[in-house]
């Protein structure tokens, strides 16, 4: 069985989805770069034989590739040819396709490394899981199948950090190059076929909130003391930004002064969802409680969107991005490539 390929790579592409214009989402990435190195396995005889014969197959810039490291992916390459009925090229041109991926992948990780990224391990945890879903297991039965495999799960969150790291690498680099304009939008959409779409609108709400949070020095009396202090003074005709900047615990809508912007169903918890929705517009609520702790909210102006125009607009923006993003990134892989001190030695 083969868990590498079958489960992780497999599984990391269908989870490569797109990389949207607004936000750092995923590049979609060709099979060969989704390939990951294997780590070497220490093996008792064999292995001790192995290290005494290792050798550098290629520098790259102040890193080395090992032989031991290429053989490993050439075998895992090899298991995946046959499994899947495959042909593959000659040993020798083979081994020098496989090895320049690997060089692509040690580039890429060392920008990872100079740029200080790192992968949250929670995050890590979220795409093994994942992984196991897509392929319609449990991770505990994923981490057996790994074991089946002669592998650990240990080895696997490795090599999906190094996958997630030259992601994030490739994010921050395409994101910068690629734009979609409205204009661009507008040229897509005039010379496609008229369309008849029935519409479909939401109700969004332009709120504001203080938020007071429960800390190991606030308790919960306390902090809803502290929320009902804050509205107190709003309803004594404070102004809600100052307020907010005094004692909102979110700092990033207290900077703007409790202002959240338009709000979709949806976008906030139920416990606020459920308060915010019952408020008429300059309307102060209670104390509201959540996870987050107590909130003061405000309705400021509601408004009916629609979303099925939006929608399309969008669709076809990300469509646009995807397509300029996969070719940008093939022209930002050759020209790392081309910056990088590369000593093949094979």
């Amino acid at each position: 069985m083969m868990i590498r390929k079958t489960l992780l790579s497999c599984a990391l592409k269908k989870r490569a989805t797109k990389l949207s214009a607004g936000s750092l989402m995923v590049l979609c990435l060709s099979t060969g770069a989704a390939l990951v190195p294997l780590t070497v396995h220490a093996q008792n005889f064999e292995s001790a034989q192995r290290q005494q014969l290792d050798s550098v197959v290629a520098v790259v810039n102040d890193g080395v590739i090992m032989r031991s490291e290429l053989d490993d992916r050439i075998a895992q390459v090899e298991q995946q040819a046959a499994a899947q009925g495959g042909n593959l090229p000659p040993r020798n041109q083979l081994a020098q396709q496989v090895l320049e991926r690997m060089v692509m992948d040690e580039i890429q990780l060392q920008m990872a490394r100079r740029a200080n990224l790192s992968v949250d391990d929670t995050e890590l945890n979220r795409q093994l899981r994942s992984i196991a879903e897509s392929n319609g297991m449990t991770l505990d039965q994923f981490a057996d199948a790994i074991e089946a495999d002669g592998m650990t799960l240990a080895d696997v969150r490795e090599d999906v950090r190094r996958e997630m790291l030259m992601r994030q690498v490739q994010q921050r680099q395409i994101s910068q190059r690629v734009t979609v304009s409205d204009r661009d939008v507008e040229r897509f959409l005039s010379q496609q076929p008229s369309q008849q779409q029935g519409q479909a609108f939401i109700e969004e709400t332009r709120a504001r909130h203080i938020l007071v949070e429960l800390t190991p020095t606030r308790n919960e009396n306390q902090a809803r003391a502290r929320a009902e202090e804050a509205r107190q003074r709003l309803q004594q005709g404070a102004d809600f930004a100052s307020v907010a900047r005094e004692y909102s615990d979110d700092r990033g809508s207290a900077m703007n002064g409790g202002d959240l912007g338009w709000v979709r169903p949806g976008q906030t918890v139920p416990a606020f969802e459920e308060a915010m929705t019952s408020l008429s517009p300059n309307q102060l609520s209670e104390p509201v409680r959540s996870q987050f702790g107590y909130h003061v909210i405000e309705v400021l102006e509601r408004r009916r969107q629609d979303v099925t125009e939006e929608s399309r607009r969008e669709q076809v923006r990300q469509a646009i991005f995807q397509r300029r993003a996969n070719e940008e990134l093939q022209t930002w892989q050759r020209e790392i490539r081309e910056q990088a001190f590369v000593d093949i030695r094979l």
